[in-house]
């Protein structure tokens, strides 16, 4: 089972809170299809120095991790919304200054092309990780009937100011902000294909009004792993949620709910238990 982190990226827009979320390609071999946060593995180069942040330290998180693997976690989820969308969560450690879009490019390109890690990157450039733009949320792992398995962290990040997402990478055929309502009526109305940790995360999210709001309910937040149950059957795969957790989510996410989400998934792309490359949510 591999560590990664997934980031639910969020500004404030005219009409409340937005997300931003990435629509799979459907050529790709997991999750074909469906709409996710960004996010992914955690990378060995994902160590950084202790003090290369401004912010909370995140070895003080509740991410069920030792110091080094939770600086990593967070790190990691800079990176992959960095290569994914090239919004990068950094700003000046002095007087340097932010990198222009040319240089960002460029160095989103050696990202996505393993020809350096982040936290080179940050060196390179005088940058800092800015944790204060980011708090834990929640923790899913995968079910055990998965062929590959992940144990994620999903962090909430504020868009950072003067920044803009870009053309997603091939992973994705298109990237959109909408609110957490608007993009479960898509699911609802078919649309969208969406992950039981996707489309709880959302439901979630439709409580807040904007995020100061959503940070403020991130302090002393309880977050323990949740572990969905994954159960085949001829009829379809039906997945289930320990009782024990079921306080970790919100009140909406009943049987029907991911029933629902099933079925959708379904039509948009391959279901649990297959073959993937990478962790998404």
């Amino acid at each position: 089972m591999r560590d990664a982190s997934t980031t639910i990226l969020l500004r404030d827009a005219p009409g409340g809170l937005e997300a931003y979320l990435l629509v799979r390609a459907t050529t790709l071999r997991a999750f074909a299809g469906l709409t996710v946060f960004p996010g992914g593995s955690v990378d060995p180069g994902d160590h950084v120095p202790e003090g290369a942040w401004r912010g909370p330290d995140p070895a003080h998180w509740p991410l069920s991790a030792d110091a080094g693997l939770s600086r990593a976690l967070v790190t990691a989820a800079v990176r992959e919304t960095f290569e994914e969308i090239g919004v990068l969560l950094a700003e000046p450690d002095g007087t340097a200054p932010f990198p222009g879009a040319d240089e960002l490019a460029d160095d989103r390109a050696a990202l996505e092309a393993g020809n350096t890690t982040l936290p080179d990157l940050l060196a390179r450039r005088g940058l800092v990780l800015r944790t204060d733009l980011v708090r834990p949320w929640a923790h899913w792992i995968t079910p055990e009937a998965e062929k590959r398995r992940f144990d994620t962290r999903f962090f909430v990040a504020g868009l950072p100011a003067g920044q803009e997402p870009q053309e997603p990478s091939a992973e994705a055929t298109r990237g959109l902000w909408m609110s957490p309502a608007d993009a479960l009526a898509a699911v609802e109305r078919g649309e969208f294909g969406m992950l039981p940790p996707t489309a709880s995360t959302l439901l979630g999210l439709t409580e807040f009004g904007t995020l100061a709001d959503v940070f403020a309910a991130a302090e002393g937040r309880p977050i323990r792993p949740i572990r969905p149950v994954y159960h085949p059957s001829p009829d379809g795969p039906r997945i289930t949620v320990p009782d024990d957790v079921r306080e970790l989510l919100p009140p909406g996410v009943t049987a029907e709910f991911i029933a629902g989400l099933m079925a959708g998934i379904a039509r948009h792309g391959r279901p649990p238990a297959v073959d993937g490359e990478g962790s998404k949510a």
